[in-house]
């Protein structure tokens, strides 16, 4: 039973993570977000299409249904199901990969989704909370200073990652060896889904967020 258990926590952490709100908040306004600006479904793109106010409600969607899937895992399944150990971090583990996947490849847009980056920082805060608050502090201060929305975001998810076995090591909010790993591997995918990016800056044709 404990099989089917994981299996179907993945499965329904995949398909509330698939739920492409980007998309849906552009065909509210009359539009295809893919048709438009850098063609992704992700905040970013809602922001630079719709608005500030549209982006933002896409990045709190984005970033809700990567946290509630990680916080049930958490906090609500190992109350009903019997769960310690290697399977309370599997159950975990399997959560907020099934959120991240599914927003990376929605099934829903035919697998092609953002960059995960939202969803991502949102299924690791509930696992990791205060290495979460302290990357999204950096990512707000090198943006300001970079405007630079996927420096900010690359940063970021390192930022995380060191911090999750900086706060472990010290025991200031330890968490298991095999979940440190993983969030540095959550963290290492983010960055490699900015691989295009990352060569638009390198060849100085990124796009900027210039103050107005």
């Amino acid at each position: 039973m404990l099989l089917l258990e994981m299996i179907a926590i993945f499965i329904v952490s995949y398909l509330f993570g698939a739920i492409p709100f980007g998309f849906i908040i552009g065909k509210a306004k009359g539009i295809d977000i893919r048709e438009h600006g850098s063609k992704n479904i992700g905040s970013t793109n809602v922001t630079r299409t719709l608005g500030k106010k549209w982006g933002m409600l896409c990045f709190l969607l984005d970033f809700l249904k990567g946290f509630l899937p990680s916080f049930i895992a958490i906090f609500i399944l190992p109350k009903y199901l019997d769960l310690c150990g290697n399977y309370a971090d599997m159950s975990v583990i399997l959560a907020i990969i099934g959120s991240f996947v599914g927003h990376i490849f929605p099934v829903y847009l035919k697998f092609k989704g953002g960059k995960g980056v939202a969803t991502g920082a949102g299924a690791l805060l509930a696992l990791t909370p205060l290495s979460v608050i302290i990357g999204l502090a950096g990512w707000v201060i090198i943006f300001k200073i970079s405007r630079y929305v996927s420096v900010a975001s690359i940063l970021a998810a390192v930022i995380v990652a060191a911090m999750t076995t900086i706060l472990s090591a010290s025991n200031t909010y330890p968490v298991s060896l095999t979940l440190q790993i993983f969030v540095a591997v959550i963290c290492l995918i983010a960055i490699l889904k900015h691989k295009t990016n990352i060569v638009r800056l390198l060849n100085g044709t990124e796009n900027r967020f210039e103050k107005k």
